[in-house]
């Protein structure tokens, strides 16, 4: 006599509360995680393709103050070594005692051995001295902060202290 067994069924794994661990588990992930704000300068740049022909204007040499950051991060003004902290309160005087406030240039030329880091001192130190004239100018026009005033406040502003910054790079010889 032969015994015939029964095939046993295993019995199923429930997986009703999968989907509800899993989606849970996703949610937790997306809030406790952090995430990084890109970092960089708010620069606009000109169009690749300039099909109108640009109007090159003269500018007085007392209207522009020439800025150079040198290969070591030495900052110059007009030729004469300066401290990144005080570029702030000379832009503001510049900005200030310039014949035509908005005919003004800062002319910032940086060597391309020049620190990354001395670069964007001197960028915040510039953009800085905007906001602080800036700022003045809107509690002095409108009785608030530049950052509290409307649109169109911001843009009167804006028209009144104009960002004019000319940034060039300078190669040597070998690096081209």
């Amino acid at each position: 006599m032969i015994l015939k067994h029964k095939r046993r069924k295993l019995p199923g794994i429930n997986t009703t509360s999968t989907a509800d661990i899993s989606f849970i588990l996703l949610v937790s992930f997306l809030v406790m995680t952090s995430m990084d704000v890109d970092k960089g300068l708010m620069r606009q740049l000109p169009s690749p393709e300039t099909t109108e022909q640009q109007n090159i204007t003269d500018i007085e040499k007392r209207n522009v103050m020439n800025l150079r950051i040198t290969s070591s991060g030495n900052l110059l003004a007009d030729d004469t070594p300066l401290d990144i902290s005080k570029l702030r309160l000379k832009t503001i005087n510049f900005i200030c005692n310039v014949a035509d406030r908005k005919q003004h240039v800062i002319a910032l030329n940086v060597d391309s051995k020049a620190p990354y880091d001395a670069y964007f001192n001197v960028q915040n130190e510039l953009v800085a001295a905007y906001n602080i004239l800036r700022n003045s100018y809107a509690r002095k026009t409108f009785g608030k902060s530049y950052a509290m005033c409307t649109p169109e406040q911001r843009e009167q502003v804006r028209a009144y202290y104009p960002q004019r910054i000319a940034e060039t790079t300078e190669w040597k010889e070998d690096e081209k």
